[in-house]
């Protein structure tokens, strides 16, 4: 895809994510409908549907070609990556959204016969927008982002999912015990965009394709490199763990999966 294509959606998605962030502020400290999805902290609320209802519809009036996948289901029953598909996860970190009011991200997606086109992930209560792709670079807000330094593992901090860090599964525990210090925030946007910033040399977590669509796109982009945790690429149709670091730290998370 064209840069100008790409730089006209980005105009769109960053209209859509503005406008669905305002809506959430607005309304977020009423009652919430909050109900349990896999388990008690697995949890979706009456804003996390509006807001996946009102992305999917912008998408299908502006695109009615393209399919969906969405966290809620709103979108489309999608079994191939073939043409144009778009991700969207309404509010990433539900968990927090309503115990903390914070820490909970949006995200879009868009990738073109399986090769990632777009990504835009918003840290809702801050208002920081990280965006882009390959054609158009990644974005801070206004500012264009330099691909972060290659931090070997000891040099840097390290993001991780909390339960599998606690019962060591993927050696997460000790992956992250090798960093500087790790970090659980409870969001996959919010850690995407501290790996981005070069605030953060790794993170990982089991993570579903809208958790990880948008943060692969920047991340890529950013030269930094998204994988399975044996190094295998990531399949976007499935759930399963993801690793985003850099070629430096690889080569010492690849140690621990080998022994």
């Amino acid at each position: 895809m064209e840069e100008k294509a790409v730089r006209a959606i980005n105009a769109l998605a960053l209209k859509w994510m503005d406008e669905a962030a305002t809506n959430i502020k607005q309304h977020m400290n009423e009652q919430l409908n909050i109900q349990t999805k896999s388990g008690r902290t697995d949890l979706v609320t009456n804003l996390d549907k509006e807001t996946e209802r009102f992305l999917v519809s912008q998408i299908q009036a502006t695109f009615p070609a393209d399919q969906i996948i969405s966290e809620e289901g709103f979108g489309d029953q999608v079994t191939s990556m073939t043409g144009r598909v778009w991700f969207v996860d309404p509010i990433d970190g539900t968990i927090n959204f309503v115990k903390q009011r914070d820490n909970f991200a949006m995200m879009l997606a868009l990738y073109e016969d399986g090769r990632p086109v777009y990504g835009n992930i918003l840290a809702v209560m801050d208002n920081r927008f990280i965006f882009g792709g390959p054609q158009m670079g990644v974005y801070l807000n206004d500012h264009l982002l330099p691909a972060p330094d290659a931090q070997p593992l000891a040099k840097g901090l390290f993001g991780v999912n909390g339960p599998m860090f606690a019962r060591n599964i993927d050696h997460v525990q000790e992956i992250g015990l090798a960093s500087s210090g790790t970090r659980i925030l409870g969001s996959a946007g919010i850690e995407f965009q501290q790996v981005l910033l070069g605030n953060e040399v790794g993170y990982i977590s089991h993570l579903a394709p809208w958790d990880m669509a948008a943060g692969r796109v920047l991340a890529e982009s950013l030269n930094l490199l998204v994988t399975r945790i044996d190094g295998s690429p990531v399949d976007m149709l499935k759930s399963g763990t993801v690793l985003v670091t850099n070629k430096n730290a690889l080569q010492t998370i690849e140690e621990f999966q080998n022994n």
